[in-house]
């Protein structure tokens, strides 16, 4: 992002990208539990920032860790009740409430719930002097919130970190269960570059 203060800091149209991340979901739901994890050193600049922008949404925060995988884990051991866990990346503010409904309803059916888009351009795999097209029907992009049985998602990450573990869906898959996907938002961008800010204040 080329600025001194993490991306999901910004301001967005006024307030902190993560405060309308965790907005968007107490708009789906205003009984749901939000846990937003953090490094150790951000909390309270975050907790600060809260008080500025008028943060209403009760959360809980919770230290981070190396990885996202150790992030993950720290943020299922603050949760007690048995249900449905939806891991949200908090610089997606975007995520439509047709997203949430669709994926919770996935995911109470089969016990996991995977957001994709389709790709739009063609692709092309490079390797070295060589390449090839790749078929983008079949290519899709994987987005958030990945919603999983809380239960069982603990179980499949109660184990050591290994670099195949990308996602939380990775770590399902390695773990021998099933996927089920539904289908995400060209809206729901991932906040990486001054670009998606721009956009992202757009669609706002």
């Amino acid at each position: 992002m080329g600025n001194a203060v993490p991306k999901q800091f910004l301001l967005l149209n006024g307030k902190p990208v993560l405060q309308r991340s965790l907005e968007a979901f107490a708009a789906f739901d205003p009984t749901m539990t939000c846990i937003v994890v953090l490094p150790e050193t951000q909390i309270s600049y975050w907790k600060d920032l809260c008080e500025k922008y008028s943060c209403n949404v009760p959360h809980l925060v919770v230290s981070g860790g190396k990885e996202r995988f150790d992030s993950v884990k720290n943020g299922l051991k603050a949760i007690s009740a048995e249900g449905f866990v939806a891991v949200h990346d908090g610089v997606r503010p975007l995520v439509t409430m047709e997203m949430l409904r669709d994926g919770f309803e996935t995911a109470e059916k089969f016990g996991s719930a995977i957001p994709y888009v389709d790709s739009v351009d063609s692709l092309r795999m490079i390797d070295g002097e060589t390449s090839k097209t790749l078929d983008r029907t079949k290519i899709k992009r994987i987005q958030t919130p990945q919603i999983f049985d809380v239960s069982q998602l603990k179980d499949v990450m109660d184990v050591e970190y290994r670099l195949e573990f990308t996602d939380e869906a990775s770590v399902w898959e390695l773990a021998g269960k099933k996927l089920y996907f539904y289908k995400g938002s060209e809206q729901n961008i991932k906040i990486t570059t001054p670009y998606d800010l721009k956009i992202a204040e757009v669609l706002l």
